[in-house]
């Protein structure tokens, strides 16, 4: 049995009972409570659960909108039912039209007569619109809520999801981990001030968990997880009731005033390792604001607006899909130039890290004025991949080498260019750098959820620290280009254009017909023809290889820990990368091809070469190339460095000390003013977030740098 607010009748008064019998049968009956009376019963309508061993439903939830009724089962899965069909309405008038004859309220003794009941034959029973089976495992779903048109789904798996509703379908937009070790989460609670509690069992307590702050509000000591109890809280007091060994508890604790005064809300539990900007928002009534993405050691990133107005941070969501540190971020923006679209801001996220996780989301960022950071982000989970998560289920697998569970993701770069309309679905092309040695260039097949391998190799045999994608691009076609550098100070070219060129052409080969197989798959078994696939399934896929570099450059005697690469007027590329020593290096490099043929090869020539040995006191952490005479650089020495490129040199013209400790990335972009003024900013992170503004001088004087 389980009770649901009935949408359109006060909560005080009626009620719907939710009742599951025996073969998977589910009763949905309308409960009436009239002073003095008996209660008002009518049948409303009759549901089949799926078959499973303990089938009966847990939980229940209307979407009045909708016409629907969602419901959580034992088994774990979600359920969506019709509940405004002309069967279930006439079920209604049925049981009124039955209760001049045949009593359905009381009898000379005051005792409800089942009246309504005898009548269900006449009812349909109804089968799910959707089923979501063993979404929150073998446990079962603990609770169903609805709000603002959202779906949450609560279970004793430690997560809670949430879910909307696509074209009579049950969707799974994200999942969310509260906090490590509160496995079995009860409820959801939407408070006035935006907070969402969470509700459950953290060993032997009772927890009441704040989304908002990331901490406990409040702990009751009760034994352990209970399945009859109760809570509620006021700003006087709060309440628990629960049965413990047949006997009724309660627990009373009145408000105390709070001592504790937060200066400043944290982001995360540790350190920031990555930080990129989505893009800029103009809302009206609010500066502009800046929505960025943050990675942290707590295995979380984290998409806030940060208003130069206000200087305050204020998050919009967190994603709690790793399970281990997040190390790097990459963007493949959506329409527009900087990713604006008719709905706002619009990108695919891909953040990556400790045991070889990749995630990617899909961000839409809106205007909302009633919000306290005036922004809207929704998060859709679109795909996840790790390298070791199938092993178990490979064949022969005592013959091969364990993929090492420790490799971690160093640096992303989504492959510009790849998004060909030719394609019979859509993909996005990511390059790796991975701690195991390797640089793998993964595929994202946006319409089956999965990442596939395309190529890799493990040409650096030492840890790769970073990577970057680009394009070249001519009259008579493009060539994909990747730069790569590992720990030994080595910086590396490949031209990618073969692999992905093969990955395009087994696409149209295969039609768009695929299967959903598991996250790690190889491309050729990914795109074999559906009665191929079983096959492929049951052998050792051999993933491709890059080809040789085009050319390698020594350019640091220890690891690079910084790079960018940006294109010059001339159609030239400038590669700047900073290293542990303190060093930076520049070089320039132009590509050429075989007498203009695409499938000639290609030719990367360096230029010029420039180095500035001792350009920090410690390890160089981000850099960026703002103009073809521009740098910006960053160090752990906590000082920000502009330079100037000079024909041979590389001249300071002036240095900013900044208040981040321990600096792990840098992310610039340009802004031009109202005025035509055109203005570089810069946000650091490490031990804490630091967004800085300045301006560069259109000409650098020739000889002296100014202080």
């Amino acid at each position: 049995l389980s009770w649901a607010p009935r949408p359109g009748l006060p909560p005080a008064t009626a009620a719907a009972l939710l009742a599951s019998g025996p073969d998977g049968e589910m009763l949905w009956l309308d409960v009436t409570h009239r002073p003095g009376q008996a209660p008002w019963v009518r049948l409303m309508g009759r549901y089949v659960l799926p078959p499973c061993k303990q089938r009966w439903h847990t939980c229940a939830a209307f979407l009045p909108q909708e016409g629907l009724l969602v419901c959580g089962d034992r088994r774990g899965s979600l359920l969506l039912f019709p509940c405004s069909s002309s069967s279930g309405w006439a079920a209604e008038s049925t049981s009124i039209a039955n209760a001049g004859t045949d009593p359905v309220v009381e009898d000379s003794s005051n005792e409800l007569e089942p009246s309504c009941l005898l009548h269900k034959g006449a009812l349909p029973l109804e089968s799910p619109l959707s089923v979501l089976f063993g979404l929150h495992g073998k446990t079962g779903v603990t609770s169903v809520t609805i709000h603002r048109g959202y779906i949450y789904s609560t279970g004793r798996d430690g997560v809670y999801r949430q879910l909307r509703l696509q074209d009579q379908q049950l969707e799974v937009l994200r999942k969310h981990r509260p906090c490590k070790g509160l496995q079995w989460i009860e409820e959801l609670r939407f408070t006035s001030d935006g907070d969402l509690l969470v509700l459950g069992f953290h060993a032997d307590n009772f927890v009441v968990w704040s989304s908002r702050t990331g901490e406990n509000l409040h702990c009751i000591p009760c034994g352990g997880g209970h399945r009859s109890w109760s809570y509620c809280s006021s700003p006087l007091a709060e309440v628990f009731a629960f049965i413990k060994s047949g006997d009724v508890m309660l627990y009373h604790h009145e408000a105390e005033p709070s001592e504790q005064q937060v200066l400043l809300a944290s982001l995360h539990g540790r350190e920031i390792t990555c930080v990129r900007r989505l893009g800029a928002m103009e809302v009206p009534g609010h500066a502009t604001l800046n929505v960025f993405v943050t990675g942290s050691e707590d295995t979380t990133a984290c998409v806030l607006v940060l208003s130069e107005n206000s200087r305050a941070a204020v998050p919009l969501a967190r994603l709690s899909d790793h399970i281990s540190s997040v190390r790097t971020l990459a963007f493949a923006m959506g329409p527009g130039d900087e990713g604006f679209g008719d709905e706002g801001l619009s990108a695919l996220l891909f953040s990556a890290g400790g045991r070889a996780q990749i995630e990617c989301y899909q961000l839409l960022c809106t205007g909302d004025t009633v919000s306290e950071s005036a922004v809207a982000c929704q998060v859709i989970h679109v795909a996840s991949h790790r390298l070791d998560k199938h092993w178990e289920q490979k064949k022969n697998r005592h013959k091969l080498v364990k993929m090492d569970p420790e490799t971690r993701y160093m640096s992303l770069s989504v492959v510009p260019g790849t998004s060909t309309k030719q394609l019979p679905t859509p993909w996005k092309l990511l390059a790796a750098a991975c701690s195991d040695g390797s640089v793998r260039i993964f595929g994202l097949l946006e319409a089956a959820r999965k990442f596939v391998l395309v190529a890799e190799s493990f040409h650096h045999q030492r840890c790769v620290l970073k990577v970057e994608a680009f394009l070249h691009a001519w009259a008579g076609g493009e060539r994909h280009l990747l730069c790569s550098a590992a720990t030994d100070g080595s910086v590396a070219f490949w031209d990618i254009t073969g692999p992905i060129m093969d990955a395009a052409d087994a696409l149209h080969q295969a039609e768009g017909e695929m299967e959903p197989l598991g996250e790690c798959c190889c491309l050729a078994a990914l795109l074999l023809p559906l009665t191929k696939v079983r096959v492929a399934l049951l052998t050792e896929p051999n993933f491709p290889a890059l080809d040789a570099p085009l050319v390698t450059i020594m350019a640091h005697s220890c690891g690079v820990n910084s790079l960018h690469i940006r294109k010059t007027p001339e159609g030239q590329y400038l590669v700047a990368s900073g290293s542990d020593d303190g060093s930076i290096h520049v070089c320039l490099l132009e590509v050429a091809l075989g007498r203009g043929e695409a499938a000639a090869g290609t030719c990367l020539q360096v230029l010029e070469r420039v180095s500035r040995p001792c350009a920090h006191a410690a390890h160089v952490t981000g850099i960026r190339v703002l103009r073809p005479d521009l740098l910006l650089s960053a160090s752990v020495d906590q000082r920000l460095t502009l330079w100037n490129r000079r024909p041979g040199e590389l001249v300071p013209l002036s240095t900013t000390f900044f208040h981040v400790p321990d600096l792990a990335e840098l992310d610039c972009w340009e802004v031009v003013e109202a005025g035509g003024e055109l203005r570089y900013y810069c946000v650091l992170c490490g031990q804490g977030l630091e967004m800085l503004c300045g301006t560069a001088p259109s000409k650098p004087p020739p000889q002296e740098a100014p202080q």
